[in-house]
């Protein structure tokens, strides 16, 4: 009887034993849902950028990268814990309806007008992109449009407005498509028309843009002579007063990442040893 006593007490020794030496379980991985524009996806800065964010924090991004105006939408319906978008009066829309809270510049860029390299409207000749608008019109040159409530349309429309031009698809030079700022570039390419596009995107995808040029906003930021394009991007965490269901502490710490001095620095250098400058110039600023 005691021997069999003994044997048990072995056993449950050596069980915890073994229990005691096996290694701790990892944590388990959080995972933050961003909603962002297609011109940080197409241009390859979050390819660059996320998995050191990943890494830090044991995290998985899942990133949905569509237009402004859907990324804000799918935050005011609590599905994105974070938005990293790029049009001023709606990011501050989103924070007044408070879906939205401490808003954070990140970085900038601009905007700039491209077309067919024979330039047929003599765009390369306008002063500002009002009147190189003005010159597309005056010729029923093609003009690509994103046409997909983004951050891009919405300055496109903002530029339209300012020349007092209401183009319409009816017209057969204006071609609405309802895409992303990577396939309306490849559609102006193939059907020879002009569009608007922001610099990132222009200058990670211009080698398969053969038949485009970039006929107005210079060769750099500093060389754009109209101001009206600059183009800043914005990090707004989604309120977790108004949408219990997101990760707030995630995001807030998302927020913090991608404004501390290091990544900002990254950002900064992303793009400048193959296309001779930086896609997107860090902003941001202390809250």
């Amino acid at each position: 009887m005691r021997r069999v006593a003994r044997s048990l007490l072995a056993v449950v020794l050596c069980a915890g034993l073994l229990s005691a030496c096996a290694p701790a379980a990892a944590p388990a991985q959080q995972v933050l849902r961003l909603a962002t524009t297609t011109s940080t996806q197409d241009s390859g800065l979050l390819d660059a950028l996320l998995p050191l964010f990943e890494q830090q924090y044991n995290a998985r991004v899942d990133v949905v990268a569509v237009g402004t105006g859907q990324a804000l939408e799918i935050g005011a319906k609590g599905d994105a814990d974070v938005v990293l978008v790029h049009a001023r009066a709606r990011e501050d829309k989103f924070v007044s309806e408070g879906d939205g809270i401490n808003r954070r510049d990140v970085m900038y860029n601009d905007f700039v007008i491209v077309g067919p390299q024979a330039d047929p409207a003599g765009v390369g000749g306008a002063a500002s992109a009002k009147e190189a608008f003005a010159r597309i019109v005056a010729a029923s040159a093609p003009f690509a449009s994103r046409g997909d409530d983004s951050g891009t349309y919405t300055k496109e429309k903002g530029i339209w407005a300012s020349a007092v031009i209401t183009p319409t698809t009816d017209s057969g030079w204006y071609l609405s498509l309802g895409q992303g700022m990577g396939e309306t570039l490849l559609t102006a390419n193939e059907k020879s028309a002009y569009t608007l596009t922001d610099r990132g995107t222009w200058l990670s995808m211009q080698t398969k843009l053969p038949n485009l040029g970039l006929l107005l906003g210079g060769a750099t930021v500093a060389e754009n002579q109209d101001k009206s394009l600059l183009n800043p991007y914005g990090v707004i965490p989604v309120n977790p007063a108004k949408h219990p269901g997101v990760n707030a502490e995630l995001a807030a710490k998302f927020v913090e990442w991608i404004t501390a001095p290091d990544i900002q620095k990254l950002i900064g250098e992303y793009g400048q040893d193959k296309y001779g400058q930086p896609l997107f110039y860090p902003n941001a600023a202390k809250p």
